[in-house]
């Protein structure tokens, strides 16, 4: 059974700061994936299609989320 800390937090400190790694590792995954268009619809930019975009943006995406995932199940210390 789950006990919840003294402060009433369900989460540790650890936990917060998991999270909130997760979700830095999530956004700069986001970022990385933006851009590549052409401003001119008629003119195509292969740039989408990059190395960057295709296989190293989604990963950081990924692990973002796993990152954010033992954020969530890390279980508290026990006392």
């Amino acid at each position: 059974m789950s006990q919840e800390n003294e402060k009433g937090f369900v989460f540790e400190k650890i936990n917060y700061i998991l999270l909130a790694a997760g979700l830095a590792t999530v956004i700069i995954g986001f970022i990385l994936m933006s851009g590549g268009g052409s401003d001119d619809p008629a003119v195509f930019n292969p740039e989408v299609f990059s190395a960057r975009r295709i296989t190293v943006a989604p990963t950081v995406v990924l692990i973002g989320f796993a990152i954010v995932m033992v954020g969530i199940f890390k279980r508290p210390k026990a006392q």
